[in-house]
């Protein structure tokens, strides 16, 4: 028979750590609620935090060995989901919210690193000190992690509490840059009257012909998963303006909007407009570099034969920097010891996507030394942003233990 959930939280600490921050909503911006549970927290430990103009958090732990080096680990406070009341429930072993998101991304990763400085805070343990830094709004823009105090850190390495997956540790993560293409006809025309005439070239058929030639997909991938990839996301030609322009004004509502747009778009003219929009992400600039360097090549051979007759551009905006691998495999070594210690299977991987990493990597610390982050799994989370969320909570123990053995290895090392 399954234990209760208050039975629980009363044999496991972290779990009772886990459940209490879950319960309060705190949607990105919001975080007040949580923000305040956690300085009470660290206050009635003894437990030195405090709190930015920006409403990041700092919890420290002072050095115990001043020979050794201090660690940071982070994690976001901010959850998706709105302002309701969080009803957290035990079911067949996971831990769910009634009706909405549990928050399990990232409470996970807060509980751990406060369960972790409370531990220390009390524990004779030697080390070189713990940094612990919780940040707001990572789900929509990652503004706290932009206002983080970087100057005030003394840490190199940061483990970065947000993986979804109990033994993730994630060395790399890709970039997100925007790719703008654009096809110009310099001619036009009618397409009965002027069809005949080769001068009069059709944008929307020019551009389908460069796209045909670009990359898609992934492009470049190693042991740890893909790390180069590019994705196709909307194709505008033809003569659609008018047909927009009418639902527009006509406040159609249409689960096809596609279809109803082809639908009322002219076949009269000889189209002398066409743009795509493209996503490249990479965990490697070089490689990022040399994707955009095939695609711009392709742009100059199209000019090349269409001089006079039709023109294309291409622009690229970079949103997200990436977090590429470090030469430094000294938190790695140090992360498979802790989980072979705990009897956690481990994986080492590169992750396809953005987070607060690629933000920690390009900013240095007290010293001035560039930041050198991890991405870490914590708990097995499912259906991650919706209403079916659930953690094992059995992984959220093991995540803890993972996690403290991390902190004392890096110790020894």
């Amino acid at each position: 028979m399954e234990a209760s959930l208050d039975i629980l939280r009363k044999e496991n600490e972290v779990l009772d750590i886990f459940y209490n921050l879950a319960s309060i909503p705190s949607p990105s911006l919001k975080e007040e609620k949580v923000i305040e549970w956690i300085l009470d927290f660290c206050a009635k430990n003894n437990i030195s935090a405090r709190k930015d103009s920006y409403g990041n958090v700092y919890v420290t732990v002072p050095a115990t060995d001043s020979s050794k080096e201090s660690l940071m680990v982070s994690a976001h406070m901010d959850v998706v989901g709105d302002s309701s009341p969080v009803e957290v429930y035990l079911e067949d072993g996971f831990l769910k919210a009634k009706g909405r998101t549990l928050g399990a991304d990232d409470k996970v990763g807060v509980a751990c690193a406060l369960m972790l400085a409370k531990d220390l805070t009390s524990e004779e343990i030697p080390h070189g000190g713990l940094e612990v830094v919780f940040t707001r709004d990572e789900e929509c823009d990652m503004t706290g992690v932009e206002h983080v105090e970087y100057d005030k850190l003394k840490s190199k390495y940061i483990l970065v509490c947000d993986a979804d997956k109990l033994g993730q540790f994630q060395i790399s993560g890709a970039s997100y840059t925007n790719v703008k293409l654009t096809v110009k006809g310099l001619i036009g025309g009618h397409s009965g009257i002027d069809i005949g005439d080769e001068k009069r070239l059709n944008a929307a058929k020019l551009i389908a012909e460069l796209l045909a030639k670009f990359p898609q997909g992934a492009y470049y991938s190693d042991e740890t998963g893909v790390i180069t990839s590019c994705n196709l996301g909307a194709i505008v030609a033809g003569g659609i303006q008018n047909a927009v322009a009418a639902l527009i004004e006509d406040g159609v509502k249409s689960d096809n909007y596609i279809k109803e747009i082809v639908n009322k778009s002219a076949t009269n003219i000889i189209n002398t407009l066409g743009m795509a929009s493209y996503s490249i992400r990479s965990a490697s600039l070089d490689k990022e570099e040399e994707l955009k360097g095939i695609m711009t090549a392709l742009v100059e051979e199209f000019n090349r034969k269409y001089e006079g007759l039709a023109e294309a551009e291409i622009e690229f905006e970079t949103h997200l920097k990436p977090f590429e691998k470090a030469d430094d495999d000294r938190v790695e070594n140090v992360y498979r010891k802790a989980c072979e210690k705990a009897g956690v299977n481990y994986e080492i991987s590169s992750f396809h996507a953005g987070a607060e990493t690629h933000i920690y990597c390009h900013n240095k610390n007290a010293d001035g030394i560039t930041f050198m982050p991890f991405l870490l799994g914590l708990a097995d989370v499912y259906n991650m942003h919706s209403a079916a969320e659930k953690v094992d909570y059995k992984t959220i123990i093991k995540g803890y233990e993972v996690l403290k053995n991390t902190f004392v290895e890096f110790n020894l090392y």
